[in-house]
């Protein structure tokens, strides 16, 4: 069988990165001669076989052609006359456009080992501009080696920017998986950096994007936007957690400023609104992504109470009592660390100096929550309190005791 490595593996493998899984394309054969030889078919679009002893993906040798709107539009045509090249080069980004023959030989048409060692992500052809998932996917390698320095070509980011039509006919699921992917890696920031730039993130973040015409001060001269902001607490969060959610809603945590208008100097203002529009503005981008619940409710979160803990210290009693209900913190008191991660992380960048910031709001409210959780309903209870009584008086009772320890 004329098998050869393709893909992450080969890119990995010149990168000195681990090799996490192997794909392999084959030439000159047919899928009647795949299964005949033992190997178990997969996939529907294409002939995709696993190896019978190391379950390996082995694609047959194909071309593309353009049959549609968006990522599926594609017909896809294979033969035992596909050469490698032309496989080859149905790939959206020369690095990955690299294969290794049974005698280690690279076989690199396009060029990729140039660019792996230019630290350049570049598109094999024209054709990548057919489909619009690879503007995604070129975003999330960017944020995927961005630690080690790799730049999107400049004529690639050209072309990027005039495809952006297309991304609409991109289904939600796919939008968040490649998002949700960018969100694991070591600089998820960088890959909604990639999409503002080349004008994607207006046309699936638009409540994101808008933050990036709202001017934002650090210390009250160094003047930003508030995407920029946004971008900057996602790094910051990403330095301590790899909680997808957490992230997300770091990077969504001032959302609400988005909702705006603009004077005629394009100016962006804010206007007074409620937390219900802030919580419907969350409610709608979610759902139109399809973003899962959790993900939704910490952003939700993120967005409603980050403020209320930055002033936690001057809050009254009865006011931080009512936010641990609020945050259902008794029955969820991981959301606690949760809201004081997104909240401390939008505080460190909010100051641009080199020295450690303290945050003193955290240990703060971690001290207050120790001392009135173990106020239970059950004591409640026993002591007569019934009905809307019972939540009236754990309240009151919770904020007594946290009064008395503030006023020591």
């Amino acid at each position: 069988m004329e098998r050869y490595l393709v893909g992450g593996a080969v890119r990995d493998t010149l990168l000195n990165l681990p090799v996490k899984e192997k794909d392999w394309v084959v030439i000159g054969k047919t899928p009647e001669e795949m299964l005949k030889a033992g190997y178990q078919q997969v996939g529907k679009d294409f002939p995709v076989f696993l190896d019978p002893n190391t379950s390996e993906e082995h694609a047959l040798a194909r071309v593309e052609l353009k049959s549609g709107k968006g990522y599926h539009g594609f017909v896809c045509h294979t033969s035992p006359n596909v050469t490698l090249e032309e496989d080859l080069g149905r790939r959206d980004l020369t690095i990955n456009a690299i294969a290794i023959d049974k005698n280690g030989k690279l076989i690199d048409p396009y060029h990729g080992q140039e660019d792996i060692n230019d630290r350049l992500l570049r598109h094999v052809s024209d054709a990548f501009i057919e489909d619009p998932l690879r503007l995604l996917r070129v975003a999330r390698f960017a944020a995927r080696f961005a630690y080690l320095n790799f730049k999107i070509a400049s004529e690639t980011m050209l072309i990027m920017q005039n495809m952006t039509n297309e991304i609409k006919f991109l289904s939600p699921e796919r939008i968040w998986k490649e998002t949700e992917r960018a969100l694991k890696t070591f600089n998820p920031e960088i890959y909604f950096q990639v999409l503002q730039q080349c004008g994607a993130l207006k046309i699936l973040f638009k409540e994101i994007d808008i933050l990036f015409n709202i001017p934002y001060f650090i210390n009250g001269d160094t003047k930003i936007n508030m995407g920029i902001h946004a971008l900057m607490t996602l790094s910051e969060i990403s330095k301590f957690t790899d909680n997808i959610g957490l992230r997300f809603a770091a990077l969504c945590h001032d959302l609400d400023k988005g909702i705006n208008y603009c004077d005629n100097n394009n100016v962006c203002l804010r206007k007074n609104h409620s937390k219900k529009l802030e919580v419907k503005l969350v409610e709608t981008m979610c759902k139109r992504l399809r973003i899962p619940n959790l993900v939704s409710q910490l952003t939700q979160m993120a967005v409603k109470y980050h403020e209320v803990l930055h002033n936690i210290l001057i809050l009254s009693s009865y006011s931080i009592i009512t936010l641990f209900d609020k945050i259902d913190v008794w029955r969820r008191p991981e959301r606690l660390e949760q809201l004081i991660l997104i909240a401390e992380s939008d505080f460190r960048v909010r100051d641009n100096s080199s020295k450690k910031i303290s945050y003193p709001q955290a240990d703060f409210i971690r001290k207050a929550y120790r001392l009135v959780k173990n106020i239970h309903v059950r004591k409640v209870i026993e002591d007569g309190f019934i009905g809307s009584a019972i939540n009236r008086e754990i309240h009151k009772r919770r904020e007594k005791v946290l009064s008395i320890w503030r006023n020591q």
